[in-house]
């Protein structure tokens, strides 16, 4: 699914089904909260933590498609258009780091 296709789908459900969107801030908080999920099972399954047995049955695919979903809402309510602002991110960081990972010791 495209971006523009997802803002579209996200904003349809929150209108039929979830009512109305959450307010700006509502939805920043809700999106740190999803983040904090996904870090929690990074940092217990691919991390040093160890990862409790409550954790095992997470779903990262899942926690990530929640932060995308907050995300899009957010991109929605301020009139973003994320094909655009991805592109555009994306095209930034090709002219500013054309070299520097290809000359960075670190990761050869």
């Amino acid at each position: 699914m495209e971006l523009k296709k997802a803002q579209e789908v996200v904003d349809n459900w929150i209108k039929t089904v979830g009512v109305r969107y959450f307010n700006e801030l509502t939805n920043t908080a809700i999106l740190m909260e999803e983040v904090g999920e996904v870090a929690r099972i990074m940092a217990r399954r691919y991390g040093e933590q160890s990862e409790k047995e409550s954790d095992k049955s997470k779903d990262l695919g899942e926690e990530m498609a929640d932060v995308l979903f907050v995300l899009i809402c957010l991109a929605n309510q301020t009139g973003i258009d994320l094909t655009e602002a991805f592109a555009k991110n994306l095209e930034k960081k090709s002219i500013r780091d054309a070299d520097r990972h290809k000359n960075n010791p670190k990761l050869a």
